[in-house]
């Protein structure tokens, strides 16, 4: 049995993981809304604090910290509440100093402008050594994290044998399994970046560093959405007294992202030279392959939907939709992320083809499809999943409800004008990755303006929208009314069916398998990158 004061212990790392996201998200906002003003023209960067900083700080911020410090959060949190047992937490506590302190060396770099080189560190931009160092050790944490996960399931299934992992921490797990292969890229892109950035060997290979970060960089687009998955599975139903639709299918869908994200990732480099056509078609095929468990979601998602309404004695799309709590924050935030990942999936598809990517590939087109997959369905799930976990980890309720589900609408507005706004400008031929884009009062560049106009007025909607999370997630916090210890469940099968098979449970193996064929497809690129190295550079510092 677990202890009052066991259970406070795990809650406390719990919470230093969610509020130190909490944090990272409130500092990204600030510097995301000025450079969405920058591009308007409504905004000068100060020469203290360039445009390229602020883009390099919103980009880790955003797309690395917030994301990471609460996916690991999370998932210790539904391995404790899942698997109840008497335990240490120290792994807990120092997965989190040392993706802490990994994060302050990286970002002290970038404050200092040191690091100026966007959250993709891409060579032949070089940073400060000690940047690609904090980036590591970020990692290091994240695998202390992992270690604690795999070492509750080791510990389930020596005390349950034949039993089945308890769903929420196999999707769990599953999610570090694919984040371990994945972030062998980091290691193999460091192991060339830190020397080169210390001086110590004269040149890189550009684009070998450009491959090794793309074998991570878009893996680490699914280990946002898998973390977003484990709420829509197994949390969310629990919002409208559903189920998981299948056991089996939730595995299954979690074991192909296992298998499936990994070797996809140069489809980010299709406008590459020296990757060879033949690579690229066969990346493509592989990224339409990872669509696959996204649909399974879709339909598995809705079915769950439909069944709970059935049971309310509503059928029909309209009595489905008409059932689902949309007052209750916590499943606003998921149901209105959901309705955005539709809408960019569709410009997945764009990007996933060779000929359409060569169009929108150097456009804003992308900062607008990037926008509205992780800001949509990873960050505003996250955000509204913060609404369920910190009363269960505080023992309070959640402060001014009706200004969390406020925020939800706000931030799903937001997201779509921004977004969308950035698309049309992307197809006009509004590049990425530039402060200034009025080419000094270009006809073309004047065709766009309106749209970097829009683009700003929906990011300051998402500032107020983060705002509000900030205040809520702080008011939850430090109000003095307590509630009634609340229990976490998690959302079972919709009823009795076919034991899960177990080649579905075998979860380390899939993770050996994914490691084989992520080494087997990026073998070809990566032996013809070596063979033709192309030309190498001793580092760029444009700022």
């Amino acid at each position: 049995m677990t202890s009052d004061l066991q259970v406070r212990a795990e809650n406390r790392v719990v919470l230093a993981h969610v509020y130190t996201s909490t944090a990272a998200i409130a500092l990204g906002a600030v510097f995301g809304v000025f450079q969405g003003f920058s591009r308007a023209g409504a905004v000068s960067a100060p020469p203290w604090f360039d445009y390229y900083r602020m883009l390099t700080m919103h980009g880790v911020l955003m797309a690395l910290i917030f994301t990471t410090f609460f996916i690991t959060g999370l998932s210790l949190f539904v391995t404790y509440r899942a698997i109840p047992r008497e335990r240490n937490v120290t792994c807990g506590w120092l997965g989190w100093l040392v993706m802490l302190a990994g994060t302050a060396m990286a970002a002290s770099e970038i404050l200092a402008g040191n690091a100026t080189v966007l959250y993709t560190f891409y060579a032949p931009l070089k940073a400060s050594p000690w940047f690609y160092i904090g980036a590591t050790i970020l990692v290091l944490g994240t695998w202390i994290v992992a270690f604690e996960i795999f070492e509750n399931i080791v510990y389930w299934r020596k005390r349950n044998p034949g039993v089945a992992v308890p769903l929420v921490v196999f999707c769990a797990a599953a999610t570090f399994v694919m984040w371990i292969v994945a972030t062998l890229g980091v290691v193999a892109e460091m192991a060339l970046l830190i020397p080169w950035a210390f001086g110590w060997v004269p040149t890189v290979n550009v684009l070998l560093t450009r491959v090794f970060f793309w074998y991570f960089g878009h893996p680490l687009v699914y280990f946002w959405i898998m973390g977003a998955y484990v709420i829509w599975y197994n949390i969310i139903p629990t919002r409208y007294g559903g189920n998981t639709f299948s056991d089996g299918l939730t595995r299954l869908t979690f074991i192909m992202l296992i298998l499936l994200s990994t070797p996809v990732g140069i489809h980010h480099e299709f406008m590459e030279p020296g990757i060879s056509s033949a690579w690229k078609a066969l990346f493509t095929i592989t990224t339409y392959g990872v669509a696959i468990p996204s649909f399974i979601t879709a339909f598995a998602i809705f079915a769950s939907f439909e069944l709970a309404a059935i049971k309310q004695g509503r059928r029909g799309f309209i009595g489905t939709v008409k059932s689902l709590p949309w007052s209750d924050p916590a499943f606003a935030g998921a149901a209105y992320g959901m309705l955005l990942f539709i809408l960019g999936g569709f410009g997945g598809l764009v990007n996933a083809s060779y000929g359409m990517d060569a169009v929108v590939h150097n456009t804003i087109w992308i900062v607008g499809h990037f926008h509205v997959t992780v800001g949509g369905p990873v960050a505003l799930t996250f955000v509204g999943a913060t609404y369920w976990l910190i009363p269960r980890l505080t023992g309070r309720a959640l402060w001014k409800p009706k200004l969390a589900l406020l925020q939800t609408r706000l931030w799903f507005i937001g997201m779509l004008i921004m977004s969308f706004s950035m698309h049309f400008a992307g197809l006009l031929g509004a590049p990425r990755r530039t402060s200034d884009v009025t080419y000094q009062g270009a006809a073309v560049a004047q065709s766009w303006h309106p749209y970097m106009t829009a683009a700003a007025i929906g990011g300051a909607i998402l500032f107020l929208s983060i705002l509000a999370f900030v205040a809520v997630a702080l008011g939850t916090l430090l109000q003095n009314r307590k509630t009634e210890p609340m229990e976490a469940t998690f959302a079972t099968a919709a009823e009795p069916s076919a034991t899960t098979p177990a080649m579905l449970q075998h979860l380390f193996r899939w993770g050996v398998i994914a490691l084989a064929f992520a080494v087997i497809v990026y073998a070809g690129p990566i032996g013809e990158i070596i063979r033709h190295p192309g030309y190498g550079s001793s580092g760029l510092r444009t700022w």
